[in-house]
């Protein structure tokens, strides 16, 4: 018998749960790590938690202990050992294991530290399948090991020879974090971060070495194409503050901002100070009315401030919240500006050839804008108008720009970094992607055929191809990477020939005009299954011919197997398995000494020997290995 409404809908006593901390960390984790994610995304929570033990070792080298740390990640298996003060004995399992527990309440012990909240290794260890701690203090030791957050084996305090420190391993649980694997490009990022932020610091990563001796001067020269700036990098440094500052040939602003050593992606109030800060700057220093697009066009910049008890708008710590250096102290605004009118102004003085070659960019910057002003215009009035019966762009009802609602902040900033656009191509993939997709994270644009090769042309083409200028308005980026309105830009094509140039071609108009997009890892290549393997009792989805065969071995006898050529050829009550949860992406990242001219002249420039004969030889490599395999 159905239950009647009272019944499902009582709310009494025994409808109202108490959880301890580690319950309550499992059952919401986005709370205090994010979106989980898979390991495809740099801020997916994998990293979180790597990022979580790696700052206490941080912090602990800011207050003068330890000059290095160690960090080992085989597989799913996480090891970082630093050689700080060490965590009291008696206290080894309160700080792993008891929420608002720990010595960063008391700032005289940690000073402008980024871990504020008592809740990091916390939450590690309560999503971990494993997680093991182990103090080392002026010859003894303590060594705790727990399960999903529960003690397994609280070991007595023993003698050791090893440097005072703390060591921490554990394996994230996969049963919350589903099909994860850590991509080595995101965690060099990560280690390389820490380093700039830290000048001397050395971190040793799965056996190599990593040190900066100048700081954010390293993070720009490493960051950006030698070739391609406008001027020799400037870099300043101040109490609480160090910046570098550079301009190139990209379209766009590009910043890097830090506060106490947290990368926060999402910038905040000290970024909105530089941008502010110094466009007021360049206008007095020159003595002209610049418009401040002109001058930022083209910036590369790293601003790195550090603040007594900042507020964070999250528990990932990704935007700035605070306003002020110290409590009674000035604004954060008026921090950068008096730093910046002091020493950038100082800097353009002494150095007038660099004066001139920046003053030479604004210009340039300036008459490209009153170049494109009328085509501009034109295009954006269309571009209204399409809007407002836009067939092109199935939206969704979160986006990463929206203003966060006064209650249940933290559930929607999870929900805004899983806001997803597909760009498709043609009706029948739009249309199983559209079926199947969440209306709430998941928007779908669809490109009517291969879009135009942009390579070598200048940003007017955006305007005056419609397709292009609708996508830009779609993505909200016209002004800048502030507007994004999708933390995921997926390009799901199919799996041919015609599939692969689709892909191609929309990477090649983002790394043309929005290369940010690129470099801050927004975008993604969808990976949709070949092959569909079944028999009466079970059907295995294949993303290649290794995964088919394994498959056709499990099932035994003569299972039926189903190439898709498509996506169109995937219904959406399957397609839905291959955009959920377990939505498997690949990350389009740019490998550290990419010159992204180079790369877009090499893949989409003229048909050139070199590229012809890297064709023939890596085609003549995947043919050898599909015949090994059959």
């Amino acid at each position: 018998m159905a239950k009647t409404v009272k019944e499902v809908s009582s709310y009494n006593e025994d409808s109202i749960r108490s959880l301890d901390w580690r319950e309550h960390i499992r059952l919401r984790p986005g709370m205090y790590i994010g979106k989980l994610g898979d390991g495809s995304s740099p801020d997916d929570g994998i990293y979180v938690l790597v990022k979580e033990v790696i700052d206490n070792c941080i912090d602990e080298y800011t207050m003068g202990f330890g000059r290095q740390v160690e960090i080992k990640i085989d597989e799913k298996n996480v090891t970082i050992r630093d050689y700080g003060r060490g965590i009291p004995l008696g206290k080894v399992v309160d700080v792993v294991s008891k929420i608002n527990t720990g010595a960063k309440y008391d700032s005289k012990v940690f000073q402008k530290s980024v871990g504020l909240n008592g809740v990091g290794t916390k939450a590690v260890n309560a999503l971990s399948s494993y997680f093991k701690v182990a103090a080392f203090r002026e010859g003894k030791t303590k060594v705790a090991e727990f399960e999903r957050g529960a003690l397994i084996k609280e070991h007595r305090e023993s003698a050791t020879n090893e440097e005072n420190g703390t060591l921490v391993t554990f394996t994230a649980d996969d049963t919350i974090f589903k099909n994860f694997h850590f991509i080595p490009e995101y965690l060099e990022k990560q280690v390389w971060n820490y380093c700039f932020l830290n000048a001397g610091l050395k971190i040793i990563f799965n056996g190599k070495n990593y040190i900066s001796k100048n700081g954010l001067l390293d993070l720009l020269e490493r960051n950006t194409n030698a070739d391609e700036l406008r001027y020799p990098i400037i870099h300043l440094k101040g109490n609480d503050i160090e910046v570098a500052i550079t301009h190139n040939n990209d379209y766009g602003e590009d910043y890097y901002s830090f506060v106490n050593g947290q990368h926060t992606t999402q910038g905040g109030t000290h970024q909105a100070a530089f941008r502010e800060s110094y466009v007021k700057v360049i206008r007095d220093f020159f003595k002209k009315d610049y418009d401040a697009a002109d001058i930022r066009q083209s910036i590369v910049a790293a601003v790195s401030v550090r603040v007594v008890e900042p507020v964070f708008e999250s528990q990932t710590k990704t935007k700035l919240g605070s306003l002020n250096v110290e409590d009674g102290g000035p604004s954060m605004r008026q921090f950068v500006l008096e730093f910046l009118s002091r020493e950038l102004d100082n800097y353009l003085h002494k150095n007038p050839t660099i004066a001139e070659a920046l003053k030479k960019r604004i210009e340039q910057s300036e008459r490209e804008r009153k170049d494109m002003a009328g085509i501009k215009k034109l295009a954006n009035e269309r571009a209204k108008k399409a809007n407002l019966h836009n067939k092109k762009l199935r939206d969704c009802r979160v986006h990463l720009n929206d203003e966060p609602p006064t209650k249940n902040k933290q559930d929607f900033f999870v929900t805004q970094q899983n806001s997803t656009i597909f760009i498709t191509e043609g009706d029948s993939a739009s249309g199983s992607i559209t079926k199947a997709r969440s209306v709430e994270t998941q928007a779908v644009f669809s490109l009517r055929g291969k879009p135009l090769n942009c390579f070598g042309m200048s940003k007017k083409i955006v305007y005056e191809n419609e397709e292009l200028n609708l996508l830009q308005h779609a993505l909200n980026i016209e002004e800048g990477m502030d507007g994004l309105r999708y933390n995921r830009i997926v390009i799901a094509t199919d799996a041919d020939v015609d599939g692969m140039h689709i892909r191609l071609l929309v990477m090649t108009f983002f790394l043309q005009f929005f290369p940010d997009l690129v470099k801050n890892n927004h975008v993604y290549i969808l990976e949709t299954p070949l092959f569909r393997v079944r028999n009466k009792q079970e059907t295995i989805y294949c993303y290649s011919e290794q995964e088919k065969q394994k498959a056709m071995k499990k099932l035994g006898g003569k299972p039926e197997i189903t190439r898709f050529k498509g996506l169109g050829e995937i219904s959406p009550d399957e397609f839905g398995r291959f955009i959920g949860e377990e939505m498997r992406l690949q990350p389009v990242i740019l490998e550290h000494g990419d010159h992204i001219q180079h790369l877009l002249e090499y893949y989409m420039g003229k048909n050139t020997q070199e590229r012809q004969e890297f064709i023939i030889n890596n085609l003549r490599v995947e043919l050898d290995a599909a015949e090994a395999l059959n």
